[in-house]
């Protein structure tokens, strides 16, 4: 199979994912293998591949929005049902917090595309128990994208605690961002959108936000609740200055550049909170794609190949993608 293979992480603009020739993975007891018809590429994908995140194998095949068909070892296909695969590839099932049903936080657990082989390739195996079935409404292209930076979004409002009709912001409008919008329309939401860069607030106003602005802006309002969407700890500042007393910010990043000094009495005072998202769980990852089915969401998209896996995540960092990035084996 073909498979875009990371030996050592390098800046994306070398382009470090080497197109090579591999075995078909062979599925354990407990494990499917995937035929790939879709991945998406994620922020995190940039992080494995660049070394911010610290390599654990000597080699892996990034990519953890796989969707997928079940086969055999003979590449027939078993079934009709399409699956989903996210970044949680599994868990030890015996910690205290997989006891406590908080398996997004698991001491041990397994992740796709770093601990595992993700999707950049045309097969790969996943844990049974992990591959969602997905929903008949959700092409491949419209699910990838869905599988993390969706589904991670859609946990960030668990999280932020966002209820129908509140005032909701989202800093940053990505990949994860434009998707969790639709969702707060859904729910009747007053969302502001603040991000840099005249394309993403193009896209922010033409999805129906009702309130748009730079980064340096603050929406007109106080907000209930609020999400951040970058690694930076000048948004988490930025979006707990626009909450209202008693608001919540959570924040969507995998690590954050530092949290800067900021005035206690002004920012944070008045029992507002600052939460941080870790992982998803199976739950959010079938209630998303079933919401998503049902409202009708359709992420904005762009197609590369699997050879073009770097151009993919290059485009990814300068921020040329409004919406998603999906690569197709």
């Amino acid at each position: 199979m073909k498979a875009a293979v990371l030996a050592r992480p390098a800046g994306i603009a070398s382009r470090p994912l080497e197109i090579r020739d591999m075995p078909i993975p062979t599925p354990a007891p407990g494990q499917v293998l995937l035929r790939v018809r879709a991945c998406g590429v994620c922020r995190t994908d940039l992080h494995i591949v660049e070394g911010e995140l610290k390599p654990l194998r000597d080699h892996v095949i990034p990519g953890h929005q796989i969707v997928g068909e079940a086969v055999d070892s003979t590449g027939a296909r078993l079934g009709v049902t399409r699956y989903g695969v996210t970044w949680m590839a599994g868990i030890d099932g015996t910690c205290e917090f997989c006891r406590r049903g908080e398996e997004n936080l698991c001491d041990s657990p397994a992740f796709t595309g770093y601990t595992m082989d993700g999707g950049f390739a045309e097969f790969a195996v996943a844990r049974s128990d992990f591959a969602i079935p997905l929903p008949a409404g959700l092409d491949d292209l419209q699910a990838a994208p869905l599988l993390c930076a969706g589904v991670i979004g859609f946990r960030s409002l668990r999280v932020a605690g966002v209820q129908r009709g509140e005032r909701v912001g989202l800093f940053g409008f990505g990949a994860s961002a434009h998707l969790a919008l639709p969702v707060l329309r859904a729910w009747g939401c007053h969302v502001s959108v603040s991000t840099r860069g005249a394309t993403h607030r193009k896209l922010a106003e033409s999805m129906g936000a009702d309130w748009v602005g730079s980064e340096r802006d603050r929406p007109p309002i106080p907000l209930d609740r609020a999400i951040t969407f970058a690694p930076s700890g000048d948004v988490v500042v930025a979006a707990l200055a626009s909450l209202r007393k008693g608001g919540v910010v959570a924040i969507n990043a995998i690590h954050l550049d530092r949290i800067p000094e900021f005035d206690y009495d002004s920012l944070l005072w008045g029992e507002r909170q600052i939460r941080s998202v870790a992982n998803v769980t199976r739950a959010d990852a079938r209630d998303f794609l079933q919401l998503a089915s049902e409202i009708g969401l359709r992420p904005k998209v762009t197609v590369f190949r699997l050879e073009q896996a770097n151009e993919a995540l290059l485009a990814l960092k300068n921020d040329a993608i409004d919406g998603a990035a999906v690569v197709v084996p």
